[in-house]
This record gives C-alpha cells, structure tokens and sequence, in this order.
C-alpha cells in the first residue's frame, strides 16, 4: 500500500516523480503533436529541427527555474505555493498576479476550446473511415461534428465533476499512454506511407512559393504561424507549479519535479523530431494541418490512432480545467463565507457500494457545468484547427514559459542587473519575445483569413 504523507498544510500528497511524469505528458502532447509535420513543412528541413530543440530546451530551462519557486525563500523547506499565480505574488507581489491570472487562465481555457475542437475531428474522422469501409472508398460520405461536439461536452461535463487536480491522476496514465500511442502509430502511418515510395520530400526552406497556389505572403504568415504550433506543443509550465504541490516528500519536491520535467519533455521531444520529419518527408509540400487526416489505408489503424486521440483528450482537458475550477470555486467560497450554494456540501451515496459516494456543492455542479457548456459552444464557433492553436501557444510561451519564471529565479536568487547572468537571461528572453510575437502574427493572420469562409457552429475535417 502506497503511504500517504500529510504535510504542514494539512494536505494529504501522495505523488511521486512518475505521477508527475504522467501529468507532464499529458499535458505537453496533446492536439499540437498533430501539427507537428505541417510546421516542419513550413519551416523546411533546416530550421524545422532546429525550431523543435529550440523549444524543448527553453520548456526544459525554464521548468527547472519554475520548479525552484514552489517553496519559498528556500526550495526545499520555504512555504509552499500551490499554484502558479502563488508563486507571481510571492516573488514579484500583487502588480503581477492580475496580469498573470489572465493569462495563464486564458490559455488553459483556450487549450479547453483548441481540445474540444480536435476531439470532434478525431470523431468526425471515425465516422468518415466507417462510411467508406460500408459503401466502398469511392463513396460520397460526409459527416456532422455537432453531434460529436454534444456528446464531447457531456462526457466532459460528467468528468468535470472530480474534486481536484489529483482526482485525476488515473485519467493522467491512461491520458499519457494513449498520447504515446496515436504519436507512434502516426508515425508508423508515415513509415508505411513513405515505405510505398521511398524518395524523401520537402526542400531545405519548406513549402515552396508558386506550388498549389502559395504566395510570398501566405508563405510567411504560414511559417510564423507553425513557430506557434511548436511552442503550442510543449506547452505545460502554466501548470508545473500546480502539478509539483501533488508531490510528496521527502524527496523534495522541486528535484522530483525536475526529473519528471527531463523525463516528460525529453521523450516527447523524441516523438516531436521523428514525427514531424518523418511527416514532412512522406507528404512534402502536402503536409495536412492534422497529420492524421492524410491517411485513409489501414482503415483500422487510422480509427486506432484517432480513438487513442480521443481518450487522451478527454484526460487532457480535465488537466486544464481543474485549475481553473479550483480558483474560481475558492475565490467564491471565501468571498461568501455563508452563502449555502458555495459552503453547503451535499453527499450523494452510489449505488450497490455503502462505503462509496459523491460529495458536491451546487456551486461546483451548476458552475463546472455551465463553464464546460461555455467552452463547448466556443469551439463550435471557431471551426479551424492549426490557427487555434498556433495562436494559444504564441500567446503562451513567452509570457508564461519564459518571462515570469525567469524573473522569478532572479529575484529568488537575487541576481543584480548587468550581471553577466543576468545579462544572457534577458537576451534570451528578448529572442523568445521575438519569436513569439513572429507566431502571433502568422495565427491572426491565419484566423482572419479562416473567419472570411468559416461557417459558424460547422466543425469540418
């Protein structure tokens, strides 16, 4: 049996590094691993790579910065911060929780919609193959995402209802196991598909200008939008503070979180690299946005690999979700100390188990519910895949992955300025600055030209 330590909080953590791990997964690959050949395509075979390490290794620094703040002043016995926004106030004050409440909220909420939105495709896509397998390849079949879009909130809204981030910790197993799995059959897909014909595709500078009509412009927009996409693809460190306050120690937490964090960004990174040049090399200059719409043979294996996309998603979201429902819900509860639908807890005893029951208050069953409704009609609204979220993870990464920990670490640390440290730490900064306004601009650009011919609340593939 698993002991279970309680801390000076009184809080009872039970996880361990490969608890961790499991959440560092699940949150990093999700729907951007998908995208991941078609940046490389914009981006060619130079600076495709060398884009995909640039990421992992700045995800990497700074997480080990970050996880350095959960305990403060000291990292091994300060006070803890139990999330994010804990950590902002403790080393930079209340000037830049509200900045970086925003934000980090907005990106998880917005992660929520880019999720809904490729589980639906990932639905869409089953029921086409099924199509075809039943009235032949040559059939005429198109299918509707607003049924799957209703059955996707609902499961959602069920799922929504655990307590707490460690609630969830199962569905973060089964969540990573599935991320591995879609990521190696989609690369098996594209050894099957390159092994067909064994000539590699793609140029040193990608997609080419003049080839399925790709003007000067859309090729840039396209190659800043796929610099959003990578950074969409390891983001996670809006949630690392959250994920290290399930730890127990001893060890201590912030060394077991650098480990998951090594663990979880490396093997991911090794998917990354195979996946999107294998990708590229197998469909050129016809990269799809989603690798695996390119596919339709072996049937059974592409339906695998998007039911794995499925499952992984339905975990996933609940990872982005709890810290939100966790703030706003103790925000409620201290503002209205004797207000029944915030404090009362109702218990609701499940059937065929005397010692099993649920317990909830209105607020979290009426709130959670509504916000998951919110979401959902939202994605059905924003019907495009890659603009979504190439756009999330360009607003993401600098602020979240690379300015707040860093200066935390330096006031932590007590860095003075115009030392050579501090000194590189900004012009690090600076650059990642420059890369992520470079991927805003090619998302919005991107999004613009989307909503000229999007139709609202009609999810296509």
């Amino acid at each position: 049996m698993e002991m279970e330590e309680s801390s000076e909080d009184g809080r009872v953590r039970t996880g361990t590094v490969w608890t961790a791990t499991a959440h560092v997964i699940t949150a990093i690959v999700g729907s951007g691993v998908l995208t991941l050949p078609w940046s490389v395509a914009q981006l060619g075979w130079i600076l495709g790579p060398v884009v995909l390490v640039f990421f992992a290794f700045i995800t990497y620094f700074t997480a080990t910065l970050l996880s350095d703040c959960y305990r403060l002043p000291d990292p091994m016995k300060g006070r803890r911060n139990h999330t994010y926004m804990d950590a902002i106030r403790a080393c930079l004050g209340r000037k830049d929780v509200l900045i970086c409440g925003i934000t980090q909220y907005s990106i998880l909420w917005g992660t929520m919609v880019g999720y809904t939105i490729t589980s639906v495709m990932s639905m869409m896509a089953i029921d086409l193959s099924m199509c075809f397998r039943n009235k032949g390849p040559n059939a005429s079949c198109e299918v509707s995402g607003t049924l799957y879009v209703v059955i996707f909130g609902a499961m959602e809204v069920l799922l929504s209802q655990f307590s707490s981030l460690e609630k969830v910790t199962v569905l973060s197993y089964v969540a990573a196991a599935m991320s591995f799995a879609y990521s190696s059959i989609g690369l098996c897909l594209c050894l099957l598909e390159f092994s067909s014909h064994p000539k590699s595709k793609g140029t040193l500078t990608g997609v080419q200008v003049g080839i399925r009509n790709v003007s000067s412009t859309t090729k840039i927009w396209d190659s800043f939008q796929a610099l959003g996409n990578v950074a969409f693809a390891y983001t996670f460190s809006m949630l690392l503070i959250e994920i290290q306050d399930t730890l127990k120690s001893p060890p201590s937490e912030n060394g077991t979180m650098k480990k998951a964090s090594i663990y979880g960004i490396g093997s991911t990174t090794l998917f990354y690299i195979s996946l999107g040049c294998l990708g590229y090399a197998t469909f050129g200059n016809d990269t799809p946005g989603n690798i695996l719409t390119g596919f339709r043979k072996p049937i059974w294996l592409v339906d695998i690999a998007n039911l794995a996309v499925l499952i992984h998603l339905f975990g996933a979201y609940q990872l982005f979700a709890q810290p939100i429902f966790a703030f706003y819900e103790q925000w409620s509860a201290k503002k209205w100390l004797n207000a029944g639908f915030f404090q009362r807890v109702y218990t609701l005893n499940l059937p065929f188990s005397k010692s099993r029951s649920i317990k909830f208050t209105l607020c979290k069953l009426i709130l959670r519910t509504l916000f998951v409704l919110i979401t959902t009609v939202v994605a059905m609204m924003l019907p495009f895949f890659n603009a979504v979220v190439g756009l999330l993870g360009a607003l993401g990464f600098w602020p979240l992955t690379v300015y707040y920990p860093m200066s935390m670490y330096m006031n932590q640390a007590k860095i003075k300025r115009r030392q050579f440290k501090w000194v590189m730490l900004q012009v690090l900064s600076l650059v990642c600055l420059f890369v992520s306004l470079l991927a805003v601009i090619g998302s919005v650009a991107d999004i613009i030209e989307h909503l000229k011919h999007a139709e609202l609340f009609k999810i296509k593939l």
